[in-house]
């Protein structure tokens, strides 16, 4: 008994921990095959001592999520739901009722609530009982109606999701952070942000699958009836087929084949009772309603051989191994590489060279390793990090074992601050994504931010590259040799120095206009006598400036870029005045052109309303926003963009 209670508390830790990274949207420890075969070991446990702990999975929905977002309890539990891969269980288990079998979509869970036809809040699922209020990322999500002809209290459950094409699109073109490795958990982060501009840049929809509560009213004898008064008010609902036992075999199979053609993720299939009124009779568990079951799609299996792993270097500091083996088809597509996730599994596994192995796709989308056919275990442990090549070690985390480099210099750790360098209001420099610049760095190419300027010594490299070609390398040579004009307030913001963010490089290069070698010379003192520079950021400044490693980087950026300086003016005809820019715009393109005007007449862009705002700018001008109520209590004139236009005409001539 001891030693059953010792290994189900060591499962419940490792699932737990799993469960975490993955609701929060930070990636995956292990594969859903290593997941499942985990929870149906402690499910047995479970069973057979008759024990189940308080923190166990198989009692908890989701997993608290860890934000800065308010949280709100449901109106009624957001369950999980039970689930199988054998298609006979479906059958048996749908019995003489007739069924919905839906498309199981791979996103997010959200809830949300329209009140007199306009949505009035968006909950995630959260651990079941309490989500996290999202009402104004929802607002921007590509396909769901602002305003429905149902005027009473309509509550309702769906997936937030990004399609695939939408995922390549910014996996292409915008720079997306390394936990964002496959569209869900691109899309848990993007509705989860705290600024909703970023959720509306990552197009992300939402699928309704079914009606959580509506006015005495509204009353459907079937969910497909709900479903179709659904699409009747605007929304996109789960691709669904009405089954019985008798075509249910039949139906699953044509899923399986549309899945994937599709552009939605999906991990599987859902199945539920069509009558409403038997569905509530059933009830359910503390876990699990009684009324639907998800299915899991078997995987397809294919043996190939290990050929060599490969030992990825992260942000983190982790260095992953990757199994590199023998194309095979799987799935309607070729795969000849796989996570192994941490050297606990790669043990496991057993892996060597040469060994004959089974892979398959979890969820038919992600290349796995499913057993080990030969076991050699002679995969040795690099004691060398492949970036930085300084010494490795292993450590535990959360019960597994994993490979780190503890090199704080290590350049696999600085993917952000590459990231950074190369975005928009920096460098500016297109075709380079996050997932882009991993690769530059793990094939030791890149082990400085000028490094950047010479990829050009690696074009057969890397025009043999995945997602790259001679077009695609001519394109990033292109885009480098333009970002070499830049701005001296751009350059200076590139750098990443901590608190210095766009406006206040601006703030900077306009007092203090030297070349970015001599801004070393600048004290503390200088720095404050600036309006809006305080003595943290100065300190951060002259702290960044004072470290001889930053000083050749600026040196070596010097010797490469084509710095323009700022046009001294001794006439800035809007200095003194302060604007503060609020909902959409129709002249500018963006709020960003809109500040950039404003500061390069003098102008400063605050992000609230006070007593030293001169303007508020915003095209609403009867909004009851909370900005629009503290410029009336503060008497500053609210003004719309087409005034603020005439403003910047009057003062320069241009607008």
């Amino acid at each position: 008994m001891n030693s059953d209670v010792t290994r189900m508390k060591e499962l419940i830790g490792q699932l737990n921990q799993a469960a975490m990274v993955y609701y929060q949207g930070q990636g995956e420890i292990m594969s859903n095959y290593e997941y499942d075969k985990l929870y149906d070991e402690l499910v047995s446990l479970e069973e057979r001592t008759g024990m189940v702990m308080n923190n166990s999975p198989t009692i908890h929905v989701g997993y608290e999520t860890i934000s800065e977002l308010p949280k709100e309890p449901h109106v009624v539990p957001m369950l999980s739901l039970n689930k199988t891969k054998e298609i006979a269980d479906l059958v048996s288990w749908l019995g003489v009722q007739p069924g919905l079998l839906s498309m199981k979509l791979d996103g997010i869970s959200v809830i949300l609530t329209y009140e007199n036809g306009r949505l009035t809040k968006a909950l995630t699922r959260g651990n079941g009982e309490i989500g996290e209020v999202i009402t104004n990322n929802a607002r921007t999500f590509i396909n769901i109606p602002g305003k429905i002809a149902y005027n009473n209290t309509l509550i309702l459950r769906g997936e937030a999701l990004i399609r695939y094409s939408d995922f390549e699109v910014l996996n292409n073109q915008e720079n997306v952070e390394e936990k964002y490795k496959n569209p869900r958990n691109l899309c848990s982060g993007s509705v989860r942000q705290l600024n909703n501009e970023i959720t509306a840049k990552r197009r992300v929809h939402f699928y309704a699958y079914n009606i959580i509560s509506a006015g005495d009213e509204l009353s459907f004898a079937k969910k497909k009836q709900g479903m179709e008064w659904l699409r009747e008010q605007g929304f996109e609902v789960a691709p669904y087929k009405v089954v019985t036992a008798e075509n249910l075999e039949m139906k699953v199979a044509e899923f399986s084949e549309e899945v994937k053609q599709s552009d939605l993720p999906s991990d599987g299939l859902v199945l539920t009772f069509d009558d409403v009124a038997y569905s509530q009779t059933l009830g359910r568990t503390a876990k699990y309603p009684h009324d639907s079951i998800a299915f899991k799609w078997q995987d397809e299996l294919a043996e190939t051989t290990l050929r060599a792993i490969e030992w990825s270097a992260s942000r983190t500091g982790l260095i992953n191994p990757v199994a590199i083996f023998d194309p095979v088809e799987l799935e309607g597509t070729t795969v000849s590489r796989a996570s192994v996730h941490n050297v606990s599994i790669l043990r496991e596994l057993a892996l060597g060279i040469g060994d004959r192995i089974s892979v398959y796709k979890a969820n038919m989308i992600i290349p796995q390793i499913y057993e080990n056919l030969t076991k050699s275990g002679q995969c040795s442990i690099p004691e060398h990090c492949p970036v930085c090549q300084g010494e490795t070690q292993l450590q535990n985390d959360n019960g597994s074992v994993v490979l780190v480099c503890p090199n704080e210099q290590c350049y696999a750790k600085k993917i952000k601050l590459l990231s950074h360098f190369v975005s928009r209001n920096a460098m500016n420099i297109d075709g380079l994504s996050e997932a882009t610049l991993e690769k530059f760095v793990n094939e030791g190419m890149i082990h400085s931010l000028v490094d950047l300027f010479h990829l050009n010594r690696y074009e057969e490299q890397i025009v043999q590259m995945d997602g790259f070609g001679r077009k695609s390398f001519e394109n990033l040579m292109s885009s480098l040799e333009n970002a070499k004009d830049v701005p001296l307030a751009n350059l200076l913001y590139s750098l990443g120095i901590k608190g210095i963010g766009l406006s206040m490089a601006k703030l900077i290069v306009g007092r203090y206009p030297y070349a970015i070698t001599d801004m070393k010379q600048l004290t503390v003192e200088e720095l404050v006598e600036i309006d809006g520079i305080g003595e943290v950021l100065a300190e951060a400044f002259v702290a960044y400036f004072s470290e001889p490693e930053n000083q050749k980087l600026v040196e070596d950026l010097s010797v490469v870029l084509r710095v323009q300086y700022p046009k001294q003016s001794t006439e800035l005809p809007l200095k003194g005045m302060t604007f503060v820019i609020t909902g959409s715009l129709n002249h500018f393109a963006n709020r960003q052109e809109c500040k950039d005007k404003i500061e390069s007449l003098g102008g400063k862009v605050a992000g609230s309303v006070s007593k030293k705002t001169s303007y508020l700018v915003n095209n609403d001008i009867t909004s009851m926003s909370s900005k629009n109520k503290k410029a009336k209590e503060l008497s500053v004139p609210i003004i719309n963009e087409d005034k603020l236009c005439q403003i910047l005409l009057d003062v320069s001539g241009e607008i």
